[in-house]
């Protein structure tokens, strides 16, 4: 397979033997999605199938004051239909949150309503139209107060955690010396909307009992930690769980956690006894399963009089639901890469009458580093300095607050990569004083991109067969990110094996625990597992090796063994050694099985920072009348540990730059502030970007040893090519029209002061 080396110089393939891992491998489940073998949730119809439809809310806070249950219950093939005059009870209080990531769910226990779109009935019927139209005929009647949507007319209060058990407050240093001791101050305001996750799939669940068995096919990131949940709730054992989730269309945060539309049909399946199908539609799945939240945000810089920052103020206030706590952390954006003498980043929670919200792609470092990123321009253009040269000034090189160094120091190379491939050098610093041949106005912006490199629990099992053939195990979770792809490298890595050589099974929660798919952690958490486990095999075949008095390999035990192509050979000479084969059937043993989990060493955890780094660079045309703007090219060169595949990893970086042009120029949810709804409920009014609005892409590797990490060198790719992308596309903004918006998505209207 040919690999151009030109321009990425960490994409070279690894020099180990017998091995793929490196090599920009095409997915392992490539073929089944695109001749549609691939079964989803929805896909699966077991025998006696009913069907769910939930009924969400249309008003955003009151109660439920009637429903036309019978008119309902009359249409012909309607089974039952579950209001919370009927609904069944669980073990598990729905209005206690479960941790970890558990929320507070509205499983129809009371007729109140929190937010637009909660669930409050569920109708079951014998066909998907019949279920469909007896919800119609419900027609609720409400009672109905006004609802709080804004910063206008909600609460405010003070939170105990931000985001998933975070600190509200965190600071570092005399922030009122430094900004006494700052020759300029640089102070701003900024907002970014509620975003949804708008997954290609919508959420789905099969839910089957057997007895006091349940059988789940769901979308799902968290296998393991979903199993013990959904034990709760209905008080089985844990091991009476079983999620089966092979293929997942999306997921970016909001299928890790349970939900109230998918426990409902659990619950109808055990009271009807008969298995039943739930999928959300689209609509559907703006309210009972999670949002990016709101922020407004405002940023205080002081500089020096050369232009080093010297204080740093992110205050952000974050929307939440009016019953729930999650709250975007993202004045925690500006903790980890920029050097000032002194920095605060609080938050302030402002409820609201919505779902409550969740963890979002790059939750808190998306919305938070949009504001940073635009106000570090600001106050570059305060002390005259080019971004780019501002930033190179003020980057830190170790972690603020704590002092840990970055356990590497490739941001420096991104700017410099990043900058050469684009072309910076040749942009103008005036805004308004680049035109292209057809009058547009452009303009070219930067930012930075950084993203923490989380690690999670995890397990796996290698099991080698005296046959020869190698079965490797972990109940990981692909989301289309090419999970199964990478992590079968590197699990034929540790075998000395090529990928191809070896079965991988996953998706399933009797597998070992794989951990969390989310937080950019899953494929170091499950890939560290994996290769853990590959090497407990071997060091169990080269014991029977080492002490067989027949074996080539015999007496080798001090010199040490390696694995070559299905073989173990002697370190001191690979022309002597024997297959796994022949070392199994020698022994008599059908099997040898490795076992381990990952985790990161603590005392690297304890000495550095650890953290993805990278540089994003954006070019926009912007109409001088009309103020229409259009990304023509965006560039970006990011550093984040050793590159398994690099097909996969350009893909996500990729996905990450198209998210955050999404998040700067288009996506937003439309509130009707008399209603409390959401106005833009489909993918026709709430808007993505389209291949014509990203007609450029190059994502440059940079090179990165980090011995630190974790023992496989791997960081997350999945999130953090949108945080340095929003504020680069909005940076260029301004450098085109010399209009400064701090609101996103930015729009026509803002270029044209409308």
């Amino acid at each position: 397979m040919s690999l151009d080396l030109s321009s990425d110089t960490s994409a070279r393939p690894t020099t180990r033997y017998g091995s793929n891992s490196g090599q920009p491998l095409t997915r392992r489940d490539g073929i089944l999605k695109v001749t549609g073998q691939a079964t989803y949730a929805a896909d699966n119809h077991p025998a006696q199938l009913a069907y769910a439809v939930m009924v969400g809310a249309t008003i955003a806070r009151g109660r439920v004051t009637a429903m036309d249950v019978e008119a309902a219950s009359r249409h012909p093939g309607i089974i039952e239909v579950f209001t919370p005059d009927n609904a069944p009870a669980f073990a598990h209080d729905p209005d206690e949150k479960m941790p970890p990531f558990g929320f507070r769910l509205e499983l129809l226990q009371n007729h109140s309503v929190r937010y637009a779109g909660q669930p409050i009935a569920l109708v079951v019927a014998e066909t998907l139209e019949a279920a469909t139209e007896g919800a119609h005929l419900l027609q609720p009647v409400y009672e109905t107060d006004e609802a709080r949507t804004g910063l206008e007319n909600g609460v405010q209060f003070d939170p105990q955690a931000v985001g998933v058990g975070g600190p509200p407050s965190t600071s570092h240093g005399n922030l009122d010396t430094a900004f006494a001791a700052s020759e300029t101050i640089v102070e701003a305001e900024y907002s970014t909307p509620a975003q949804y996750h708008n997954a290609m799939e919508p959420h789905a669940v099969v839910a089957e009992w057997n007895g006091n068995h349940l059988t789940l096919d769901m979308p799902n990131q968290a296998l393991a930690m979903s199993c013990a949940s959904y034990a709760r709730y209905f008080d089985i054992p844990v091991e009476n769980v079983v999620i089966r989730s092979p293929f997942l269309g999306g997921g970016f945060g909001s299928k890790a956690i349970l939900n109230g539309p998918q426990i409902l049909a659990i619950a109808a399946a055990r009271k009807l006894k008969r298995p039943v199908k739930l999928a959300l539609t689209r609509a559907q799945m703006y309210g009972p399963v999670g949002h990016r939240g709101q922020t407004w945000q405002t940023l205080r810089m002081g500089l020096s009089a050369d232009g080093r920052l010297k204080a740093i103020h992110h205050r952000s206030i974050s929307a939440t639901s009016s019953f729930d706590d999650f709250l975007e952390p993202a004045a925690n954006a500006s903790l980890p890469l920029y050097a000032a003498d002194a920095l605060l980043a609080e938050h302030k929670g402002l409820r609201l009458d919505i779902g409550t919200p969740g963890p979002m792609r790059a939750p808190g470092e998306a919305s938070g580093s949009a504001a940073l990123e635009v106000a570090i321009d600001e106050a570059a253009e305060a002390c005259g300095l080019d971004p780019l040269e501002f930033r190179l000034l003020n980057y830190a090189e170790s972690e603020p607050g704590s002092g840990r160094p970055f356990s590497s120091k490739a941001l420096r190379e991104c700017y410099e990569r990043g900058a050469e491939v684009f072309g910076w050098q040749q942009r103008l610093r005036a805004p308004r004083t680049m035109r292209d041949d057809n009058g547009l106005l452009v303009g070219w912006g930067m930012g930075t991109a950084v993203f923490p490199c989380p690690m999670f629990p995890a397990q796996a099992r290698t099991t080698v067969r005296a046959d020869g053939s190698v079965l490797v195990e972990t109940g990981g979770v692909d989301m289309g990110q090419g999970a199964w792809t990478a992590l079968a490298q590197i699990a034929a890595e540790a075998l000395g094996l090529e990928a191809h050589e070896i079965e991988f099974r996953s998706g399933v929660s009797t597998l070992p625990d794989a951990g969390v798919a989310g937080g950019s952690g899953h494929t170091a958490s499950a890939g560290l597992a994996l290769s853990n486990s590959g090497l407990d095999a071997l060091a169990k075949l080269a014991e029977i090796a080492t002490n067989d008095p027949d074996s080539p390999l015999f007496g080798a035990g001090n010199i040490g063994v390696l694995p070559r192509g299905g073989r173990l050979v002697r370190r001191d000479d690979e022309s002597r050694g024997e297959r796994f084969a022949d070392i199994l059937t020698r022994a008599k043993q059908s099997e040898v099985i490795g076992e381990a989990k990952s985790m990161r060493e603590p005392g690297n955890a304890e000495k550095f920072a650890m953290y993805s780094h990278g540089a994003v660079f954006a070019e926009v045309k912007v109409d001088p009348d009309l103020g229409q703007i259009r990304t023509t090219r965006m560039v970006g060169a990011f550093a984040a540990g050793r590159v398994i595949n690099p097909r996969l990893v350009r893909s996500q970086y990729y996905g990450g730059m198209i998210w955050g042009t999404s998040f700067a120029l288009h996506e937003a949810a439309l509130i009707d502030h008399r209603t409390g709804r959401v106005m833009n409920a489909d993918l026709a009014e709430y808007h993505v970007p389209v291949n014509a609005d990203v007609p450029s892409l190059e994502a440059i590797l940079v090179a990165e040893d980090d011995p630190y990490v974790n023992a496989i060198g791997v960081k997350g790719v999945g999130e953090i090519g949108i945080t340095g992308t929003v504020g680069a596309i909005a940076n260029a903004v301004w450098h085109a029209t010399g209009r400064r918006v701090r609101n996103f998505p930015i729009h026509i209207e803002d270029i044209l002061g409308l």
